[in-house]
């Protein structure tokens, strides 16, 4: 990323407020956030922050109650919701703290839904599919069902589904979160080499403070805002 790079996603002052009985309860307010193409982004705060909100909002999996989110010049409020499907396919990638691959299908099925979703035929999605699992280091295991694979795998054939589609970025809560410290470690060296192999931009939700130092950039989210992060000098 340099800074010259173009923006892929921008928050412009996006709150997002849930009503309980008679009550609203503002989760995030006045919120603002631009991620450049090839920018490693962590976001870090305690649970309960709003931060799964504000990814949701990222991927316009949800709207904020105020303000806009663009993704590569599209806000995602003035589409409907099979438009905003298909550009979410297109642009977007997403890796959970549990993998939801589908039981039944094989590491190959999994990862080539995406592209299928987006029109590619078969083989070329079967073949983007291959590709992407050999970059993971699943080469050998494309033809095995979840149950087959450990949980370090089966996050790396989660995170080459969310990078299949050459998305412009990854949105990501806890990738890591729900795996031992040397998996954990491993996962991490993947996502940094994928990032410099591929210039993808990663937004990654964590709280462990291993993963926020190696992104280029760490934001906080406090009281619904985001605020940047001073990194030590060494």
């Amino acid at each position: 990323m340099t800074n010259n790079s173009p923006l892929v996603l921008e928050a412009h002052n996006i709150a997002r407020d849930y009503s309980q009985g008679e009550s609203v309860l503002p989760v995030l307010r006045d919120l603002n956030l631009a991620v450049a193409a090839g920018e490693k982004l962590a976001v870090v705060g305690v649970s309960g922050s709003g931060k799964t909100t504000l990814l949701n909002l990222l991927g316009g999996l949800d709207d904020p109650t105020a303000g806009s989110v663009n993704v590569c010049g599209q806000d995602w409020r003035s589409i409907d919701a099979s438009a905003r499907a298909q550009w979410r396919n297109k642009h977007v990638g997403f890796v959970y703290q549990f993998h939801h691959l589908l039981g039944e299908f094989s590491a190959l099925e999994n990862v080539a839904l995406p592209c299928l979703i987006g029109g590619a035929s078969v083989a070329e999605a079967q073949q983007r599919a291959t590709e992407l699992l050999g970059k993971v280091g699943l080469a050998e295991r494309v033809d095995h069902k979840p149950a087959e694979l450990s949980g370090g795998e089966r996050q790396r054939v989660a995170i080459a589904r969310a990078l299949v589609t050459s998305p412009s970025v990854v949105l990501m809560d806890e990738p890591t979160g729900n795996l031992d410290p040397h998996t954990a470690g491993v996962i991490l060296e993947l996502l940094l080499e994928l990032n410099r192999a591929l210039q993808i931009s990663f937004v990654v939700v964590t709280h462990d403070p291993a993963i926020a130092a190696r992104m280029d950039r760490s934001v906080k989210l406090i009281d619904g805002q985001l605020r940047d992060v001073e990194r030590a000098v060494v």
